[in-house]
């Protein structure tokens, strides 16, 4: 096949291990978290956001595209009765009505924007993905989460046997890393494959797998979830696409665009990151077959025992259209205002 072609050796997220710098302001400032926890009562007082109400897209669910009358009428209730959230380990609650916040664009970074607009931080959505990973590592590395259970969860979601599994999947996906660095050692490699008759798709597949790192552990995770489709990354995403039949193709991102989706090991780690519940909404559709007065469902995803919760929950949309209903992977924005005027006990929803 010719000359060999050169590859750079694989190298750690060292930037993750790094002392933390002082976490930028988010939606609690200091006094308000204090009086979170200090106060008697059972009521939840509700702090205040560092941007302001005024600066947050705030939409009413009647202006949220393809929505069904009963996914509408779940979600109006919602942002007129609000929902009464518990502190997990407290005697306190509160009421907050849900509304919308607005569209982000589906570019793979959903989840950290919706997250830093929810949140109404200062920091941009890029800073929220690299503290969630980072998070995510001091909790991997110090064993406080189960190391091989995580291995294995991210394993079955991005380096499946493709063997098996057709009774519930349609099309795998196998992830892999490519380093920005190797790319044109990677092209030439394939083209020589081709040059002898081999499919792209066929070339791509085999030296691909021979030299990129496939997404099947704590470490690989880390280095794939730091990844946005900036110029600025260190990797690429590639993407092996299996029918039951084998081979259906190759996404080679060759303009390096493609970022990671968030899954939901990175929702549990931005709730140990900022200290707080998230509920992702799931709004199911008469294509879900649910029940007509179950059509909303709040799917909690709590920080690690080691960490507190010191501030309001998060609240995240998933709206489920068709065969995707319970696996669809667009986030959006809630924005949740406190209603202390609003009763508990008429609340539409209890967390």
């Amino acid at each position: 096949m010719g000359k060999d072609a050169q590859f750079d050796g694989e190298t750690m997220v060292e930037v993750w291990r790094s002392p933390a710098p002082p976490p930028p302001p988010s939606l609690v400032s200091p006094d308000a978290a204090s009086l979170m926890l200090e106060q008697s009562s059972d009521t939840l007082s509700s702090p205040t956001s560092v941007l302001g109400d005024n600066t947050i897209n705030k939409v009413e669910w009647e202006g949220v595209g393809g929505l069904e009358s009963l996914q509408l009428q779940a979600l109006k209730k919602v942002a007129s009765q609000g929902v009464l959230w518990k502190h997990p380990t407290e005697a306190k609650s509160l009421v907050f009505t849900l509304h919308h916040g607005g569209d982000v664009e589906a570019d793979g970074n959903c989840l950290f924007t919706a997250s830093q607009r929810a949140m109404r931080l200062r920091e941009s959505p890029l800073e929220v993905r690299l503290r969630t990973v980072k998070r995510f590592l001091i909790e991997f590395e110090a064993c406080i989460v189960d190391q091989q259970i995580i291995n294995d969860m991210i394993s079955h979601l991005y380096a499946p046997d493709v063997t098996t599994g057709w009774g519930v999947h349609v099309v795998q996906d196998v992830k892999l890393l490519a380093r920005k660095a190797d790319r044109e050692a990677l092209d030439a490699s394939i083209e020589e494959l081709v040059q002898v008759g081999v499919s792209r798709d066929s070339a791509a597949e085999s030296i691909m797998k021979d030299h990129c790192i496939p997404v099947a552990d704590g470490e690989s995770w880390a280095k794939y979830m730091s990844l946005s489709g900036s110029y600025n990354d260190e990797y690429d995403i590639i993407t092996l696409q299996y029918t039951e039949e084998g081979l259906l193709g190759v996404d080679e991102n060759r303009e390096g665009r493609a970022a990671a989706f968030g899954d939901d090991i990175a929702i549990q780690c931005l709730a140990s990151e900022y200290e707080r519940e998230i509920f992702v909404v799931q709004a199911h559709g008469t294509d879900a077959m649910v029940d007509s007065s179950n059509c909303l469902f709040f799917l909690p995803h709590r920080p690690s025992q080691q960490v507190q919760v010191c501030h309001p929950p998060v609240f995240l949309f998933m709206k489920g259209t068709g065969w995707c209903s319970a696996g669809a992977d667009h986030y959006e924005p809630i924005m949740a205002y406190s209603a202390s005027h609003l009763p508990q006990e008429t609340a539409a929803f209890v967390l």
